[in-house]
């Protein structure tokens, strides 16, 4: 009977000493209390452990080969820890003893395993861990060494296991905390290799000889296009600590991780204990990561990036973090936008020549206006709304099925003509952002609003060359 009370004592002294996202139990062999780590889908993570002594922390790992969206109306074959791109964060306490469980379901394909770098020993338990279709594997490790740090599959190909998706996270808290954050999340990059280009369509099958060249189609957070945007943004108030940690899964590229809208007030390089103030981007080699903390002082839409800006706009690594709050003019003006006016130098011109103000510049006009308009399309349009016209979802409207193209087509050729700041509505999503005026002919305005009409909206020519012209007489 005495035996039975202090077990049930050594349970409730667990329950109580541990975090609220782990269930404990009594003590094992070792003598240290047990912990089943609740894990959850990222970018959500375990909440801060908050025990002052060490446990044993079991982890339960799937693994799970799913087809799912990489991006709308495309599909990919994901290898995935838990069925998540990255797999779920293992949260732990420097001291603590890990056991790791690691299922490989009988419905896969292939064998895999896990290497850790938090664990200190040859292979980080990938030759402990490695299971074919049908089988698990358990392994435990004393987490020695306070940080963040990456996990993978390391079965051979590696780099295609880590390719198909195959990483995540694991924290080793310090045994003295980092102090409270109102937000915690967890986002990993990482890049896809398709025989398709990015968002081709259908099922993208992976392409071994574009990752051993290094020529990903996508490059992503959290395993999917828009994956944190819309609906899927982060989200915190101003004034509140945000707490990011981030990593890179690779298999290849180093990150150059910056939110647009905020500075970093701490960036703890590298995943470790030393951390540096005030930073605008910070490097996060593959196989790495790193902890940045920023505290929003504005409401509006801060935009997550690799700053290596071609992956960002045209293949995918984008994310929001919504901030509400009230607004500070004191810190962030509304702007006003006007006239260059008198004060501007002047451009001379010979005498008799004189340009009207908003004149229409001298423009090569090709025979075939709907060649014309796909080359001006091309020119000037893709970057920011991309090659098939889908945008850059919280950042740069759609013009393919836009009820701005379809409905109010004048409107749109004003835009151009005259450029917009501010807030403007596509398919009852709002945008807050800049569009500078074009310098475009009244040809080249008319023939790229009717190819997008006509190619990315199944529609007909919408603006005749007089109307622009009308447009463009009338004041700015």
């Amino acid at each position: 009977m005495r035996k039975g009370k202090l077990a049930l004592a050594g349970a409730l002294a667990g329950m109580l000493a541990g975090g609220c996202g782990a269930a404990a139990m009594a003590a094992g062999t070792d003598g240290l209390p047990i912990e089943r780590e609740a894990l959850v889908a990222p970018p959500n993570l375990p909440p801060p452990i908050t025990r002052k002594a060490p446990a044993r922390v079991v982890v339960e790992l799937t693994v799970e080969e799913v087809e799912r969206e990489i991006a709308p109306g495309s599909r990919y074959m994901f290898w995935t820890f838990g069925g998540t791109v990255p797999g779920k964060m293992i949260r732990a306490r420097e001291g603590d003893t890990v056991e790791l469980h690691l299922k490989n379901l009988a419905s896969n394909k292939l064998p895999h395993n896990i290497d850790l770098h938090a664990v200190t020993g040859p292979g980080g338990g990938a030759p402990q861990t490695l299971v074919a279709p049908g089988k698990q594997a358990v392994f435990t490790f004393k987490a020695l060494n306070p940080g963040l740090y990456v996990y993978h599959c390391a079965t051979a190909p590696v780099g295609m296991h880590i390719a198909n998706g195959m990483y995540g996270m694991i924290l080793v808290q310090p045994k003295t905390p980092l102090p409270k954050a109102d937000r915690e999340y967890y986002v990993m990059q990482g890049e896809f290799y398709t025989t398709t280009g990015y968002r081709a369509g259908g099922l993208q099958p992976f392409d071994m000889q574009k990752a051993i060249d290094e020529k990903p189609s996508y490059v992503l957070f959290n395993g999917a296009d828009r994956s944190l945007t819309g609906k899927n943004a982060l989200t915190a108030k101003a004034g509140e600590k945000v707490r990011i940690y981030f990593g890179v899964g690779g298999p290849n590229l180093t990150s150059s991780f910056h939110v647009i809208g905020a500075i970093f007030d701490k960036v703890y390089t590298e995943g470790g204990s030393a951390f540096q103030r005030n930073v605008q981007t910070t490097m996060v080699p593959s196989g790495g990561s790193a902890i940045v903390e920023f505290t929003p002082k504005v409401p509006g839409n801060l935009t997550l990036v690799d700053h290596s800006l071609t992956r960002a706009f045209n293949k995918g690594a984008i994310g929001l973090l919504a901030v509400s709050g009230p607004d500070k003019p004191d810190i962030y003006g509304k702007g006003q936008i006007s006239d260059i006016g008198a004060s501007a130098p002047a451009v001379r011109t010979a005498p008799g020549e004189e340009a009207p103000i908003n004149a229409e510049p001298p423009q090569a006009h090709e025979s075939n206006p709907a060649d014309h308009g796909q080359a001006v399309f091309s020119k000037n349009c893709v970057a920011c709304h991309q090659a098939n016209a889908q945008g850059v979802p919280g950042v740069f409207p759609p013009l393919a099925n836009s009820d701005l193209i379809q409905k109010t087509p004048l409107e749109a050729a004003r835009i151009i003509l005259g450029g917009r700041a501010g807030q403007l509505t596509v398919n009852g999503v709002s945008y807050n952002g800049v569009m500078p005026s074009l310098d475009l002919s009244d040809e080249e305005v008319t023939d790229v609003l009717n190819y997008v009409s006509v190619k990315f909206n199944q529609g007909k020519p919408v603006v005749t060359v007089d109307d622009v012209k009308k447009l463009r007489a009338q004041k700015p």
